[in-house]
């Protein structure tokens, strides 16, 4: 078998989606690594490293797809709204990666007009046996550590408490809103930094983690139903209950310098749980970082993709893929999360696509022709989907 590894063309994407570290595992499954050259230089992964591990580094990605029963990606082929990165794709290829299919449903009717089997990892299931191939977890650790960094930059104050000669200079305070793993490496990085932390979110049972790390975890008056799904997500809530939150958030929101908003629910608009209001409360030279800018954002003020200064030198950020601005290790963690899911795949030195699998089940998006998966489908406005063909 040949694992296929392409130069990323979603815009602004510098990750790779395998590292040479993880070569020697593909090897012992039977799978041989074609990578275009140059595919991992962004990332800092330079062409001999590759061949060094034993991969065949190939002049085109024409060349690559040529050869490769299986496409190891991170984002998309489609390339951020083009189709130019799906030329060359075989039927009965697989391909796998980060397809963003609930967000962009599009990006997958195209695969599966390509006749491919593809895989996203954003659907892989939260279970045990799933572990390490959570690929979610390992790019939101990578985004928490890089909005609090982004933060830090911007405040034109310190993050630490220091007692000088001079006098004493008192911490940052920082709200991070959405303890999810995002969230959770925002709290642990601002405490390293000093910080006074403290975290909301609107499922009760994270308040232990926070305050594991050292934060507060606020509690407002108001009870959230089936505020978490079976796998450990957010769920979406309606908007009396958002209303109502925003308005217990406010005051919190204005004592602090600094907030982080990182609550998103996998598939859905992100909600909008910073008002204008609530930004226009805050002190001058305040940073709101909305890492859910992809999502369209938690903050009302937020405009994805830039930073804008608002009322009185309030700076509101909303970056897009923080993963692919610290590369190499976001790489490296990606690529141990997507190697792992397609040795799980690999059954007697050939690829099957076992559906009694719950992994291969719920992150199949399109086989045979037809986008498959049930959500995709919905998002599409496809029907059910006919009874799948027997594994192979």
């Amino acid at each position: 078998m040949i694992a296929g590894i392409l130069k990323e063309t979603w815009p602004g994407e510098r990750r790779v989606a395998a590292v040479p570290g993880v070569l020697a595992g593909l090897a012992k499954a039977g799978i041989e690594v074609a990578i275009e050259t140059g595919a991992g230089l962004p990332a800092g992964f330079p062409d001999d490293d590759y061949r060094a591990r034993g991969a065949r580094v190939l002049p085109s990605a024409a060349e690559v797809l040529a050869s490769a029963d299986v496409v190891m990606s991170v984002r998309s082929l489609a390339g951020g709204g083009g189709e130019a990165g799906l030329d060359g794709l075989r039927p009965e290829q697989v391909v796998a990666g980060f397809l963003e299919p609930l967000r962009l449903p599009e990006g997958a009717r195209a695969l599966a007009a390509r006749g491919v089997t593809a895989f996203s990892l954003e659907l892989v299931p939260r279970i045990t046996r799933a572990q390490t191939m959570d690929a979610l977890s390992s790019t939101a650790t990578v985004v928490g550590y890089k909005a609090v960094l982004m933060a830090a930059d911007r405040l034109p104050r310190m993050f630490p408490m220091l007692m000088t000669a001079a006098g004493t200079v008192a911490p940052a305070r920082v709200l991070v809103i959405g303890a999810g793993v995002a969230g959770l490496q925002a709290i642990a990085t601002a405490k390293r930094l000093g910080a006074v932390v403290e975290a909301y979110d609107v499922r009760p049972a994270v308040k232990e983690q926070v305050v594991s790390l050292g934060a507060r975890f606020v509690e407002l008056p108001i009870e959230a139903v089936d505020a978490e799904d079976k796998g450990g997500y957010a769920r979406a809530l309606d908007e009396g209950f958002y209303r109502r939150q925003a308005e217990l958030l406010a005051r919190v929101v204005a004592e602090n310098d600094v907030v982080i908003t990182a609550a998103a629910v996998p598939g859905r608009k992100a909600p909008v749980l910073v008002t204008g209001e609530m930004v226009r409360s805050m002190r001058p030279g305040s940073v709101i970082v909305d890492v859910a800018g992809e999502q369209g954002g938690n903050c009302a003020e937020s405009v994805p993709g830039e930073t804008v200064v608002r009322h009185e030198g309030i700076t509101v950020m909303a970056p897009l893929n923080l993963a692919a601005s610290i590369p190499y290790h976001a790489s490296q963690l990606y690529a141990k999360n997507l190697a792992s899911f397609v040795l799980n795949l690999v059954k007697k030195g050939r690829l099957e696509v076992d559906l009694a699998d719950e992994i291969v089940r719920e992150s199949l998006v399109a086989r045979g022709g037809e986008v498959v998966h049930p959500r995709v489908r919905e998002a599409l406005g496809l029907p059910p989907a006919p009874a799948p063909p027997p594994s192979r």
